[in-house]
């Protein structure tokens, strides 16, 4: 994204080294896929062995902090979207 004298530092420190939309779309699906990951499923599932073994996480710890995060991220990308701050796409 194109740093202005109008970009909050907020944003500028979400989004600083992703280029395109495109990139910051791919941080927010990513960062929703992990927030999804980060659900503690271990303990809804407690008597299968292949779900403690896929889903390491067993607190709400890190889905407490990957919520707040993806949908800072988000906010950011819509900055930049209503102000114009993305670089083209080179090819």
């Amino acid at each position: 994204m194109q740093k202005t004298d109008k970009t909050p530092l907020w944003v500028f420190l979400a989004l600083s080294s992703i280029e395109t939309r495109k990139g910051a779309l791919l941080l927010i699906w990513s960062s929703i896929v992990f927030t999804f990951y980060c659900v503690p499923w271990v303990l809804y599932f407690d008597g299968n062995g292949w779900v403690a073994k896929l889903f390491l996480i067993d607190d709400w710890e890190w889905f407490a902090m990957m919520l707040p995060m993806t949908f800072w991220y988000w906010l950011s990308m819509r900055w930049v979207d209503k102000n114009g701050g993305w670089r083209l796409a080179s090819a």
